[in-house]
């Protein structure tokens, strides 16, 4: 089955991938002990936490034609997708991508591997950014998605240092 995501839905999904974010940072936060990297974590859930912000802002000067749907969906499957592709896509909705934590793990393995897994799913944001920002007309906010992905680049820049000083 194929979609054509209006606006609407499209910042929908952004939506859902930061509350993804913010809550995979704060579960993050709780399984550390350094104190310098539970507050990155912190600072990480905050920023997306404002990026959702931006989204629902720009979501909210969509005109009535940028919310109308692209294909006859009675039973709001489209929205049911949508979720599922935000859930799946980048940050589940659990709030722990695709993170598996044995408990004997080392404090510092445990560290690195949270690290790894947060620097390919802030990438695989910006990937999705990308494609988004090719959909969202330039009156409707294209510019602000151009900011979102500098900050998660800078993210990644955040995470990266991070993941150095602990090898």
């Amino acid at each position: 089955m194929s979609y054509d995501f209006n606006a609407d839905e499209i910042f929908e999904m952004a939506e859902q991938i930061e509350r993804n974010g913010a809550k995979f940072y704060r579960r993050m936060a709780e399984n550390i002990s350094d104190i310098s990297i539970r507050e990155l974590f912190l600072d990480l859930a905050a920023m997306e936490d404002e990026h959702e912000k931006t989204f629902v802002s720009m979501r909210k000067d969509l005109s009535d034609q940028e919310r109308k749907p692209t294909v006859f969906d009675p039973e709001g499957e489209a929205a049911l997708y949508l979720r599922a592709l935000a859930d799946l896509r980048v940050f589940d909705e659990e709030g722990k991508g695709d993170l598996v934590l044995p408990e004997d793990l080392p404090e510092g393995e445990k560290t690195r591997k949270i690290l790894r897994v947060a620097i390919g799913l802030e990438k695989d944001s910006i990937a999705f950014y990308l494609g988004m920002k090719a959909l969202v007309p330039e009156r409707l906010g294209n510019k602000k998605i151009d900011d979102i992905m500098k900050e998660e680049m800078g993210h990644i820049r955040l995470l990266s240092n991070m993941l150095s000083e602990n090898r």
